[in-house]
């Protein structure tokens, strides 16, 4: 059973040419199945997010060479173009659905570009793909009141459970913000592992419920690509992010800190 670090790619859209909203976070169709031929070229065996986190509860094995590809709110190109490049290459992958983006029933607006139907998550489940959770609305988790959170969180599982006919295994924090309560009302709904960000690789001492992953943007050339993958300068290729991730970590503390207080007065 391997124990050492392994990457988790995050993804969004997948499309030729996204909405103005979701572009810098998509990737070409193009640049999606070199980057699947590098990871094919250089033996790495793509496992889901369930497999991983069974792995390291010491429930399974893990191949050489682990890699995660996971997908980000539920985007149409995923299954328009991501799903025949994995079928091609035989990989497993993992999509966090948004259920209240998703088109038809459950709809409730906010979606950033075109959103796969309940139908085409249904092929993408039938094909192999595992089905996460990712909120219903795509909110910051961390700045919703007890009720609101857990409504996220477990309206979601409920959906994609009647929906799929089974309950997701696993989760991805919106925008990857999270904590301790957060992480707690995930597990609570059922969930057995969740992804944060981080850019970073995900290592077993992190926890189930705090895995980090590497950003896949417009602009990853492919050697940018390959050095993700291998774990290689991370700390310069994501200086940037850090940086303002540290600064929204303050600026949520003091939301959280003042909607606390308000709760209380009330």
């Amino acid at each position: 059973m391997s124990a050492g670090p392994v990457p988790i790619l995050m993804y969004h859209a997948v499309a030729h040419s996204p909405a103005r909203a979701a572009y810098g976070l998509s990737v070409s169709p193009e640049a999606f199945a070199e980057q699947m031929r590098l990871l094919a070229d250089f033996g790495h065996t793509p496992v889901t997010a369930g497999r991983l986190a069974a792995a390291w509860r010491g429930g399974g094995r893990l191949p050489p060479k682990p890699v995660l590809i996971t997908f980000d709110d539920g985007y149409e190109g995923v299954h328009r173009y991501a799903l025949p490049v994995l079928a091609g290459h035989g990989f497993a992958a993992t999509l966090f659905a948004s259920t209240g983006w998703l088109r038809g029933a459950h709809e409730t607006g906010g979606a950033l570009d075109l959103m796969l139907s309940w139908d085409q998550l249904r092929e993408l489940a039938a094909a192999g793909v595992e089905i996460g959770g990712h909120s219903h609305t795509h909110p910051q988790l961390d700045q919703l009141t007890d009720e609101r959170l857990s409504f996220e969180v477990r309206h979601c599982r409920d959906l994609l459970t009647a929906e799929l006919g089974h309950p997701p295994v696993s989760f991805a924090y919106p925008y990857g913000y999270s904590s301790r309560r957060v992480r707690g009302t995930v597990r609570a709904a059922g969930f057995g592992v969740s992804l944060a960000v981080g850019n970073a690789l995900a290592t077993r001492r992190q926890g189930p419920y705090a895995l980090e992953r590497v950003t896949v943007r417009r602009t990853t050339g492919i050697a940018e690509f390959e050095r993700l993958v291998e774990g290689r300068g991370l700390g310069r290729l994501f200086a940037g992010d850090r940086v303002l991730t540290k600064g929204y970590a303050v600026v949520r503390r003091s939301r959280s800190a003042i909607r606390k207080a308000t709760e209380a007065c009330a």
